[in-house]
């Protein structure tokens, strides 16, 4: 039985799990906690569950594997994550986050952003305020003080910290602006992979799609984001018969290989600006521009216009 302290007051418990067992891979984290394993003043515990100072949970024995070496990043990596780097402060790191960087490791992916940023920072504690899929680039925040994460992470759980994000979708969207109201609900499939669909018992999600740019067969589209499920935005694309360019999991075969045509060799979305107050009421607002491998097939396709 473990008692929560100061620390852990306000922390999911499957981050406060992650913490207390050095070296678990979150898959054994979510599983104890899907099985009725953990328990927390002796109910059952979600993995959004958070905790409050003076619960008391129960964690179970686990036989972990022998840790390996820790991972590191060679330079080449670390030259990219610190140059991606566009604001920081006493409070919060942000990164520009290139497309094919994990935001954290696990899941057979030993190197992240936020290790590799420790790897550069040493002692410095820095924490991940939220998640971007390893395939999405743009805006991801590193808080510097659990103060700060808990503060910027309130924000986002209260709906005012506003997420705008750019993808190019297939077809013209109409109408424009676009309110997606669609619950969605995650399943994970055997092997771990993560799918996403629309179904009346998911969680209540919203997205509206406004589109920023009309192009043959395409619409670029903002997309801003109320809620903040998995895949939310590849989801609700693919739900309104838009998808989202270069999406492999939820796209439309056709309409990938006709974008690969212009150069597109990934997933168009981007994370493109984030306003939210800091911890100490500041007004923040970071930008991302769109970078080359997104504008450079976008570029293509509007000559063709």
């Amino acid at each position: 039985m473990v008692r929560v302290e100061e620390g852990g007051n306000g922390q999911r418990i499957d981050n406060f799990l992650l913490g207390r067992l050095k070296g678990a891979p979150r898959s054994l984290v979510y599983r104890l906690l899907r099985t009725g394993q953990v328990r927390v003043n002796g109910g059952r515990a979600k993995p959004e569950t958070r905790l409050a100072l003076g619960d008391i949970v129960r964690v179970p024995p686990v036989r972990l594997p022998e840790p390996d070496a820790p991972a590191t990043a060679s330079t080449g990596q670390l030259e990219q994550v610190e140059a991606a780097i566009i604001h920081e402060d006493r409070h919060v790191l942000v990164l520009d986050k290139p497309s094919g960087l994990a935001s954290h490791g696990g899941s057979g992916i030993r190197l992240g952003a936020i290790e590799t940023l420790r790897q550069l920072r040493g002692d410095e504690r820095l924490e991940l305020v939220h998640r971007l899929d390893r395939d999405t680039s743009g805006i991801l925040l590193l808080a510097k003080s659990r103060a700060a994460l808990l503060a910027f992470q309130d924000e986002i759980r209260r709906g005012r910290a506003q997420k705008r994000y750019l993808t190019l979708l297939g077809g013209t969207l109409k109408p424009s602006p676009f309110r997606v109201e669609a619950a969605l609900r995650k399943q994970v499939l055997q092997g771990g992979e993560r799918m996403v669909q629309v179904a009346a018992d998911g969680k209540p999600s919203i997205s509206t799609f406004t589109a920023a740019q009309r192009l043959p067969g395409a619409t670029l589209a903002e997309v801003l984001i109320e809620t903040g499920r998995t895949h939310q935005i590849r989801v609700h694309a693919r739900h309104i018969r838009h998808p989202v360019a270069g999406d492999e999991k939820y796209g439309d075969p056709e309409f990938n290989a006709r974008m690969k045509g212009f150069g597109l060799r990934r997933l168009f979305l981007h994370a493109a600006s984030l306003r939210l107050r800091g911890p100490g009421g500041e007004d923040y607002l970071f930008h991302a521009p769109l970078p080359a491998d997104l504008r450079t097939p976008l570029d293509a396709l509007a000559s063709r216009g």
